[in-house]
């Protein structure tokens, strides 16, 4: 039997370290671990059926409350489930402490069932992998038990913060040898002081600083963006709540715009927004207004940004390029030459902010971009006031005018990410805006959604394609069985629409019609699936719409309302491509006239 003793040591030690989630899926190989996290006092747990939906569903709590989460599977190919969730936690930078149970070394590579090899399952997307002895109730396997927890949570939450695996063999029988609730008797060892070590005094902690620049390098830095007057800040994907506000502030002391991907918190909420620029996937493409506007030195911060054609812009215009990443990355995919500057990126914003000055520095590079700004802001809202037909970038302005401070807004990836690129306007509200662009999958997208509505202080929305939620359908009997509420959008076009936007879809095939030979068999992937059946079949309401007047409607009718709702908005793919192609010409004629280059 398992001793209880370091079951309940190895539990409360994750507490202490500032655990307060975990997901538990079902099985026989992880009964003592199961039991033992159930128990813990000050542990939420959440048991879900399908080891890769709570893999994603406990990647949804992690990215929505930044703690790590606990993830526990039996032996075999239910730890390999998980995988998928893992990878994108590793490139995301998301914390989940990944518990794979497993028979005991002697039942290894003997053709015992339900027995694969577990040692570094995950290879490199795991910031740390170890083995826990057996739990043989010996004094130093509990310390070693108890200090493996503390190391793992603070392993996972260390930047860059990512996923580590804790591999738990087990002997029959698999039930603890006494109870799981705390023991007065339980020492688990002296903290510093001498005290019994509590949450307060875990037996194992980190102390882990913010990366900064000494003051000549910020010096240098501040010496170069000062004699730089046609500069941008590309912000990509970031999670970081301090960024912001830091951004902003060396906006106006530099007078670089900045071109902000949806992902990155520079859209949303009450910081300075005056110099954010939202349609730069616009404003970038080739023409004659970003010709005049080519820049000399692009500052980078966060993730490499949705937009392809900001990618295209650095590849063809070649600036100046620093890239700044408080986690020691090289996510540079323009292949550029560039300094990186391993630097906490808004530390490193608000001291460069003060080398400079606090007065703002705003000249006709400057107010050309925020004029340009203005234009296609314009242009794009009246082009899509003016549509009287579905169209797929149409929910975001919705969920942008109907969620409140708080709230939390998912975009799957393929076409609805570009949509919220295209589309999220800039706003005070404080909406946090998220996507899972570490791998930037389709699976797991509506149980990332869901874990994160779990933990969210406030209402959570979900913009996705049909095929990314038929991917994810066992999400919904997650959101069943935890009583969990969401507004989720589906905008189905019955396949895979963004390869109409790709040579895949081009005319001139050798079948001669119009698409090559097998396109809908190979990529458009028509499925003809009614989904409100399943939906209701999952405890879910589905509420199907015609036009945006009704989108939005449905939209305000259902954010902060209990349970999950489906809104579905039915679109054609080929035409879909047309509307796209419709908004980038009315947005080029009125840069050619309002804007001149």
């Amino acid at each position: 039997m398992s001793d209880a003793r370091l079951l309940r040591a190895f539990a409360s030690e994750l507490v202490a370290a500032g655990v307060t989630d975990a997901v538990v899926c079902p099985g026989s190989r992880s009964t003592p671990l199961a039991l033992a996290l159930r128990a813990a006092p000050g542990l939420r747990v959440r048991v879900l059926l399908d080891e890769r939906a709570a893999g994603f569903f406990a990647l949804g709590m992690a990215r929505t409350s930044g703690r790590p989460v606990v993830l526990l599977a039996t032996s075999g190919t239910a730890t390999v489930e998980f995988a998928p969730a893992v990878v994108e936690a590793s490139l995301s930078r998301v914390p989940l402490v990944v518990l794979t149970a497993d028979r005991p070394p002697e039942l290894r590579d003997r053709g015992a069932p339900q027995t694969i090899d577990q040692d570094h399952l995950y290879g490199r997307s795991a910031r740390w992998y170890t083995e826990l002895p057996l739990f043989d109730g010996d004094p130093a396997t509990e310390a070693h038990v108890r200090s493996v927890a503390g190391r793992a949570v603070a392993t996972a939450a260390a930047g860059p913060a990512g996923p580590v695996q804790v591999n738990v063999p087990f002997r029959e029988p698999l039930l603890p040898d006494g109870p799981l609730a705390d023991a007065a008797d339980d020492a688990p060892g002296d903290a510093p002081d001498g005290a019994v070590a509590t949450a307060a005094h875990p037996f194992t902690s980190a102390i882990a600083g913010r990366p900064v620049l000494d003051d000549d390098l910020l010096g240098e830095l501040a010496a170069l963006l000062g004699r730089t007057a046609r500069g941008l800040i590309v912000a990509g994907p970031d999670d970081d709540p301090e960024l912001p506000a830091a951004l902003a502030g060396l906006a106006r002391a530099t007078g670089f715009p900045i071109l902000a991907d949806p992902l990155s918190g520079l859209r949303t909420g009450p910081h300075d927004r005056s110099l954010v620029v939202t349609r730069a996937d616009q404003l970038v493409r080739p023409g004659g207004w970003i010709e005049a506007h080519r820049p000399d030195l692009v500052i980078r911060t966060g993730a490499m940004p949705t937009s392809k054609p900001i990618l295209q812009l650095l590849e063809r215009t070649r600036p100046g390029l620093i890239v700044i990443d408080g986690d020691g990355g090289w996510r540079e995919p323009a292949l550029l030459p560039a300094t990186f500057v391993h630097a906490d990126a808004a530390a490193t914003a608000r001291a460069l902010t003060v080398r400079l000055g606090s007065s703002t520095r705003r000249g006709t590079w400057t107010r050309d971009w925020t004029e340009a700004e203005r234009t296609a802001v314009r242009a794009m809202d009246a082009w899509l006031a003016a549509l009287d037909e579905p169209f797929e970038g149409s929910p975001f302005p919705a969920l942008a005018a109907a969620l409140p401070d708080g709230a939390v807004l998912w975009a799957g990836n393929s076409m609805p990410v570009r949509d919220l690129d295209g589309w999220l306007p800039s706003t005070a509200r404080a909406i946090t805006v998220r996507s899972n662009r570490g791998a930037t999958g389709i699976d797991g997208v509506v149980s990332t959604a869901l874990g994160s509505a779990a933990v969210a202080a406030g209402p959570v929305a979900l913009v996705v394609g049909d095929v990314s939620f038929l991917h994810d359908l066992n999400a919904l009997l997650a959101a069943k069985l935890h009583g969990l509420s969401a507004t989720i959008v589906v905008v189905n076009n019955d396949g895979g629409g963004i390869f109409s936007f790709l040579p895949q879809a081009q005319p001139g095939t050798p079948a001669g019609s119009g698409l090559p030979e097998h396109y809908e068999e190979l990529f458009g992937t028509p499925h003809g699936i009614d989904v409100a059946p399943i939906v209701a079949a999952l405890g879910g309401e589905h509420v199907p719409v015609a036009t945006s007047t009704e989108l939005a409607a449905a939209i305000s009718s259902s954010v902060g309302r209990p349970g999950v709702r489906v809104i579905e908005l039915r679109t054609e793919r080929g035409r879909n491509v047309e509307l796209h192609r419709g908004v980038a010409a009315a947005v080029a004629r009125a840069l050619a006239t309002a804007v001149p280059a």
